[in-house]
């Protein structure tokens, strides 16, 4: 009988204890709203080498080779999305690379 008692004893321990330790929602502490990050500002024209997202564009002009970075990380939404406006529409393999980088970027997605 004593056994009985005590194995009692401990089931019960074991449901309130189990049942006190889960804070809900309630009980649990409020932590602050995190804050919107910010984009960081890009500055104008080809980024530095060592900054540079890495694509393989070989054979390809430079001016063709930047406008497809831009328009690929402005097609995939990264930190480096960019289009130089007064670029693209005086430069036309900077506008040809732009649009070619975000319509395949784009399709990648």
């Amino acid at each position: 009988m004593h056994y009985r008692l005590s194995f009692s004893i401990i089931i019960v321990a074991l449901i309130v204890s189990a049942c006190s330790g889960v804070p809900t929602k309630s009980q649990q502490p409020q932590q602050p709203l995190p804050l919107p990050a910010k984009k960081p500002e890009r500055p104008a024209g080809p980024l530095p080498e060592s900054a540079k997202p890495k694509y393989n564009l070989t054979g390809y002009p430079v001016s063709t080779q930047q406008g497809y970075i831009d328009g690929c990380e402005t097609a995939k939404r990264t930190s480096w999305a960019f289009k130089d406006l007064n670029r693209y529409d005086k430069d036309d393999q900077y506008r040809m690379g732009w649009d070619d980088g975000f319509a395949i970027c784009q399709m990648k997605k």
